[in-house]
């Protein structure tokens, strides 16, 4: 039996001798460095093909359902829209978390454990159906939700001002890099404002197979065993991985708008 560092779980190993070893992180850095040394290097990767699987998907069905919805709600891009982003945003991440959650629940599993392999993780999956029944996949929706939603209306809020704003900028005026700041910044910003909603929702995900824990119960423990800083974990991290993922998703998204509408443009003109 063995654990790892995840979002606020604690980084735990089982020696040969049945005794549990956890070595103190302090930092990033530090954390990578110690997953290298006691699981290997490749560990970094560990869950990169559920990942995968499902990033491409979520990613098709949350950024076209959104860009149309915003639109039917009232959306004009020469104004400073809040309301429609806001909306379209919650439902159009609702939608797509519920549609690859299952494979979000794989990927997470797959993480926290130590040479955790599939034909283990079925036997898990299946356990977990036939007790808890075919719901039980989407363990942890209503957490993410929790935190993928709010992250979704701040994102998109600060993206359309951020981008509005600085396209009114002469310096900026029709830059490609105006969605490549604002995907950044606002990123950012949403990832440390709904990053304690991440930790309980690792935390619930990672149970799977275990034990049910409810979402006050989870709070309840990260907080008496870490303190609220323990809500924080893993922020730093986080942080460095979205703020670059949707800068570049959203620079790429707006790049092939453009694109693809001069095309159609061009076509009607034939």
């Amino acid at each position: 039996m063995d654990c790892r560092c995840l979002d606020g779980v604690t980084l735990c190993y089982i020696t040969p001798e049945g005794r549990a070893y956890s070595p103190r992180l302090n930092g990033t850095i530090d954390a990578l460095m110690k997953i290298a040394k006691f699981e290997g290097i490749t560990s970094w990767w560990k869950g990169l093909s559920p990942t995968l699987l499902m990033a491409v998907p979520a990613t098709v069905i949350y950024y076209t359902f959104y860009d149309q919805l915003k639109v039917t709600l009232g959306f004009k891009s020469q104004q400073t829209n809040f309301l429609a982003p806001a909306i379209a945003g919650s439902i159009s991440r609702t939608v797509a978390v519920a549609c690859v959650t299952p494979l979000e629940l794989l990927r997470t599993k797959i993480q926290s454990q130590q040479h955790y392999r599939y034909h283990q993780l079925w036997r898990v999956i299946h356990a977990s159906i036939h007790n808890d029944g075919l719901l039980s996949l989407w363990r942890g929706l209503f957490p993410t939700l929790l935190r993928d939603v709010p992250f979704s209306v701040f994102y998109w809020i600060s993206y359309e001002f951020l981008k509005h704003e600085m396209g009114s900028l002469q310096h900026f005026h029709n830059s490609q890099l105006v969605p490549l700041i604002a995907g950044a910044i606002s990123g950012a910003t949403a990832a440390l404002v709904t990053n304690p909603l991440d930790v309980v929702k690792t935390h619930i995900q990672v149970s799977l197979g275990t034990r049910r824990l409810s979402l006050l119960e989870v709070v309840r423990d990260v907080v008496s065993e870490h303190g609220i800083s323990g809500l924080y974990t893993g922020l730093v991290p986080r942080i460095a991985k979205i703020a670059p993922a949707c800068a570049i998703m959203i620079s790429t998204y707006e790049s092939f708008k453009i694109y693809f509408t001069e095309k159609n443009r061009e076509k009607t003109l034939q």
